[in-house]
Formats: C-alpha cells, structure tokens, sequence
C-alpha cells in the first residue's frame, strides 16, 4: 500500500477496519490537541463522515470554517485562502467527491493550509480506483483510503506522516508500542483482507507493465503507468457518458462541462425531470444495469443542489473495465425507460 500511494514509509500505513473508523480515530487525536489552534475546515461537498465527525469536536472547543462548493459544481483554492489563519488546525476535504465526481487540487489546499501552520487531512476512498495518488507530491498530512474502492476485500487503511501519527494521541494497551503503524491498529485486524489489498495493488501493476517499454522498472513505476493509463482510458468513459446523459435530456450535477472532464471523474450524479431516481435505478436493474439513487451519505451536498433527502439523485459510477459499448447501452436502456415513465 506504501507503493500504491508513494507513502514516505511502510510504517505511515495503518490497516483498520474502514476509512470512516479512520476519520474518527484522526478526530478524537486533534480533538485533545487543539489548543490555541481551534478552527477546522470543512467543505459541503464531502461524504458526510468527513463532515460529521469534525463537527462532533464542537464540544472539544473547535470552531469550523465551511469551504463552499461553487455552482460550477468544484471547490476553488481562491476561496480556501480567506478562510485560513493562525487559527487554522486542519482543513479535511475529499480528493473526489464520492457523489459527483469533481476533483480537488490537493497540493494547491496543501500549499495554502501549510503556509499558515495547518495541517491537511484528505478523504481519497473515491478518487483510489481512477487515479494516481502521491501523498509527496500531494505535500497532504492525512490520507483516508478504503480497500473495496481500489479493487480490494473491505477493509480501510489510514497513512499519515510517520512523525504526524507519533503526535497524533490514540488509545492502545500499555503494552503497544507507542509509535505508528502500532499505536493506530488496535487488537487484531483481518490478515486475509491484507493479503487481498496486495493482490490488488500487484493488478494495476500489472495494468502498468502493459504501457511501460522497458521489464526493468519498478513496482512504482508500473503502478504510475497504469493509473495513468486509467485515468486516460477514464476521460474517454467520461466524455461518452456526459453525451449520452445530455441527449437523454439529464440535469446533471458537478462538472458538465466537456471542456472540464480533467476536473472530474466518470461517476455521474443526475436526474431526468421529476421522474423518480429510484424507479429508475429500479427499471434499470431490471435490464441488469446496475446504478444507484438516493442522498449518496452528503445531505450538506443534497440541500445545496435543492434536492430532497427521501428521492436525492440517481449515480452512474464507470471504472476503467468498463467499456464504450457499455455506456451506449446504458444510454439505450434509460431513453426506453425515459419514455416508458413519461
């Protein structure tokens, strides 16, 4: 896992059982280390667990700062820099929203939060599967990933700075040596789905051998290549799937822009008029296409973009072994429903 996120070290990377356990052990650390440093910043775009969790620090004296969505549907830096201060503890954002799919410049938040004392703590579940991550070149503090996203069993892992997590207080036995990865790993965890996580990370290396000349490069080198070479094939779904949505006539939330796709990913959040998201997503699996509606765990995001809790949205999430036809079929399938519910 330290190669598939260029982590500094193997010690930063701390197995457990999911990304939003992980977001909570963070929070209960930074909550006892506030001091003077009281005010984090949230933004409304995020999955709810990277929202919520920081909010219940309130009683610990932490104040928040919300870094706003703009209705292009992405967070700007432009509007991070005012909300910084000496103040400023952390700013938690995602990498991509899990719901819409845009992208956030993390060196950029990086940039800005470190120059003024912060640290920065970055949700990546959704961006795992369609992108390369760096936590170097990123310059983050925190990363939260969850295995499933990535191709993996369901388990989670938490990397952070090695001397980060040795500050970072947390509950262990007396026992536990009291320096990362042990200090965060609390009683046993599931060593199959560990295993599993390699395997994983071993397929996309074996996606990069496929688009690298040479057999002499390294393990890292081949999972750039092929998280690169997903991210171009990616572009390609993306560009497919914002046609087919917009001949069906959908309102289509995040960027819509075919100009913007590099600022998104190809998980597409919509909704056709007022017919129900969820007789759609229910017709459509009828047709053994699988999607899903609701309020994607981002009520903050559902009431920004006047969406109801109860119906929300409906999401189209593509990975790389999906594949152009796919998409025109599922364009096929929903006109017909289109015009069946109609």
């Amino acid at each position: 896992m330290a190669l598939l996120i260029n982590a500094y070290s193997p010690a930063e990377i701390c197995f457990g059982m999911n990304a939003t356990s992980f977001i909570r052990l963070v929070s209960l650390g930074i909550g006892q280390m506030l001091g003077e440093r009281d005010e984090i910043v949230i933004t409304d775009m995020d999955h709810d667990a990277n929202i919520a969790t920081w909010l219940a620090l309130a009683p610990a004296g932490a104040k928040f700062k919300w870094w706003r969505m703009r209705d292009d549907g992405n967070l700007h830096v432009d509007d991070l820099r005012p909300l910084i201060s000496d103040r400023t503890r952390l700013v938690a954002c995602t990498v991509t929203a899990h719901s819409i799919g845009s992208i956030v410049d993390v060196a950029a938040v990086a940039d800005i939060a470190h120059a003024a004392g912060a640290e920065v703590f970055v949700d990546c579940v959704h961006y795992g599967p369609h992108g390369l991550i760096d936590v170097q070149a990123w310059d983050c503090d925190y990363l939260v990933c969850s295995g499933y996203k990535n191709f993996s069993p369901h388990m989670g892992f938490l990397w952070g700075r090695f001397e980060t997590l040795k500050r970072l207080p947390t509950f262990r036995e007396d026992f536990i040596p009291d320096e990362p990865p042990y200090k965060v790993e609390a009683g046993t965890f599931i060593y199959e789905n560990v295993s599993g996580m390699d395997a994983a990370v071993r397929y996309l290396e074996s996606i990069g051998r496929n688009f690298l000349a040479e057999n002499n490069r390294s393990r890292r080198d081949n999972i750039v290549a092929g998280m690169n070479a997903i991210r171009d094939y990616e572009l390609v779904l993306a560009r497919e799937m914002l046609s087919v949505l917009k001949e069906c006539g959908a309102t289509i939330y995040g960027v819509a822009d075919e100009a913007r796709l590099n600022e998104r990913v190809p998980t597409f959040c919509f909704n056709i008029g007022t017919l129900s998201p969820q007789m759609i997503v229910e017709a459509m699996a009828e047709m053994q296409i699988g999607i899903r509606d609701g309020h994607m765990y981002a009520p903050r995001l559902m009431k920004r973009l006047n969406l109801s809790m109860d119906s929300g949205a409906i999401r189209a999430s593509l990975v790389h072994y999906n594949t152009i036809e796919e998409v025109r079929r599922f364009g096929e399938a929903l006109r017909a429903i289109i015009a069946k519910l109609s």
